[in-house]
């Protein structure tokens, strides 16, 4: 803070400002002092209140300027400068009763109006403060430093102005903005802190919310906009009960503070619904569940906290009504409203898995390892680890249509409708393009069946192990032999043209064969 000035020396103390000495604790010997002596005396307590004031030794100077007034009470500078010293001590109250008694005693007191103008405006009241340098400059028209605190003040008006707008329009970031700049200049104004404790609050930032509220509560533990404001902030953590007792103190207070009604009206009504949402669910009546957790959201946008919990209660319903994509949907928003939400993360990990959205289950799975490093944790990393993995090979059930549930007879009987369907020779008149196309189909559905159709290599490729390190492997892989498995007939089966498997396909045909389902299939 900039130091006041204070008045060194003004002089002999004349005339009527002197004629109504008071006394003070020595009061015996100060009756006995003659007028002069005890101007001399008011002089020389101010002369040491002002060396202390240069020191910055405050609490002495004060003391010596209130024994120069408790001597000489009708002296303006006495009060001039203890109001000086209460600004530095940040005590704006009595710093301004005592620039107004300067005042009272001196009407052209300049400093008297500049110090009762920055009282003022510390305190919050800019207008108060322009009337008092209005008055500055009636008496002394070219003074700058005046001119100074009057754009503070100005300043101060059009902040407060734009604050107000700014929380209409839920623009809590800005008017955070406009709060600071206000309390840089009013530092001791508890209507602002209260403002921006609220923005902080609105804005998540609830411990600094709590911090700057609570600052105005040591001042004033009766200030009902304070104590809401930290209602507020226990009613956003889901601090329910704690924050019921702060509105219930408020309304107390001040029975017509509309804010704490309509927030306690929502607390309330939201803790309700919540816990219809749960109840609903524990009794198994997902639809009724789903219902009140979506109206539940709607009653309250700005409490995050619940609203994350809420999203992740209905994305668990989601789940068991197996609408997964809607699940992820309302997983990804709780984790947007509280991004170390770890059963947010788990939930949605586990939903990519089941649509086999194993990259995105992998970068979840990592999240929730790094926020609790636990065995559990762990484990469940690895496991999407390996579906990523497994995902990245062919998929030998999406290959045959079935899934990875499926029987040894019902693997057996979607090798036998695909490789049917997909036999080169069922392609001998389709286009080059076409034929080659056939033939590496007609490939993939034997080495789906080579791999399944064994338990041991089922085993491993279940497993995720690598195909090439499984015993045997394609070594020994013929799709002809395998289709002969299944139809029979030895009689001029040739590998697709006489080239082996994936060799080129001859348009010469010599013999034929019917095959089930009234097929007639040529091998050249």
């Amino acid at each position: 803070m900039e130091t006041e000035e204070i008045i060194v020396c003004d002089g002999s103390l004349e005339g009527s400002e002197h004629e109504d000495c008071e006394m003070d604790e020595d009061i015996e010997i100060i009756a006995e002092l003659t007028s002069e002596q005890k101007i001399h005396l008011a002089e020389e307590k101010k002369i040491e209140g002002n060396w202390f004031y240069t020191q910055k030794k405050y609490k002495d100077a004060l003391e010596m300027y209130t024994a120069a007034i408790d001597i000489c009470p009708t002296c303006a500078a006495f009060y001039g400068n203890r109001s000086a010293t209460y600004i530095m001590l940040n005590k704006y109250q009595e710093a301004l009763d005592d620039s107004r008694r300067a005042i009272a005693l001196d009407s052209n007191f300049v400093k008297g109006y500049l110090r009762e103008g920055k009282c003022h405006l510390a305190m919050g009241n800019a207008m108060a403060a322009l009337n008092s340098y209005e008055k500055v400059l009636l008496l002394e028209p070219n003074n700058n430093a005046v001119k100074s605190e009057m754009n503070n003040a100005k300043a101060v008006l059009q902040f407060v102005e734009a604050a107000e707008k700014d929380f209409e329009k839920g623009d809590f970031r800005r008017a955070l903005y406009c709060m600071d700049r206000c309390i840089d200049h009013s530092p001791a104004c508890p209507r602002f802190k209260v403002m921006k404790a609220e923005a902080l609050a609105h804005l998540g930032r609830y411990q600094e919310s709590q911090e700057t509220a609570n600052d105005v509560i040591r001042s004033d533990s009766l200030n009902a906009d304070a104590i809401f404001v930290r209602g507020m902030c226990l009613y956003y953590e889901d601090q329910v009960d704690k924050a019921y007792q702060h509105f219930q103190q408020v309304l107390r207070l001040a029975p017509d503070h509309v804010k704490s009604k309509n927030i306690y009206k929502k607390a309330k009504s939201l803790k309700a619904k919540k816990e219809e949402g749960n109840q609903a669910f524990r009794s198994g009546n997902l639809e009724d569940a789903y219902r009140l957790y979506s109206e539940a959201l709607l009653i309250d946008t700005n409490n995050k906290s619940v609203n994350s919990k809420l999203y992740c209660n209905r994305a668990t319903v989601c789940s068991k009504l197996t609408k997964l994509e809607e699940a992820i949907e309302d997983c990804s928003k709780a984790i947007e409203l509280d991004s170390k939400y770890l059963k947010a993360y788990l939930r949605r990990a586990k939903c990519y898995t089941d649509t086999e959205q194993y990259e995105e289950a992998v970068r979840d799975y990592e999240k929730v390892f790094n926020m609790e490093k636990t065995h559990e944790h762990k484990r469940l990393l690895k496991e999407a680890k390996l579906e990523l993995k497994k995902s990245k090979r062919k998929d030998y059930y999406k290959v045959l249509g079935v899934s990875k549930h499926a029987s040894e007879d019902e693997i057996k009987k979607a090798y036998k409708k695909r490789a049917l369907v997909h036999h080169p020779d069922r392609h001998s008149h389709d286009t080059p393009d076409k034929q080659k196309e056939e033939e590496k189909i007609f490939k993939e559905i034997g080495e789906a069946y080579s791999i399944l159709s064994d338990s041991k290599k089922k085993a491993c490729y279940d497993s995720g192990q690598d195909l090439e390190d499984m015993e045997g492997g394609f070594a020994d892989f013929d799709p002809n032999t395998i289709f002969q498995a299944f139809f029979g007939g030895n009689q001029g089966f040739h590998s697709f043209g006489g080239h082996g498997f994936g060799g080129h396909h001859s348009n010469s045909f010599h013999h034929s064969n019917s095959f089930p389902g009234g097929f007639t299939f040529q091998f050249g």
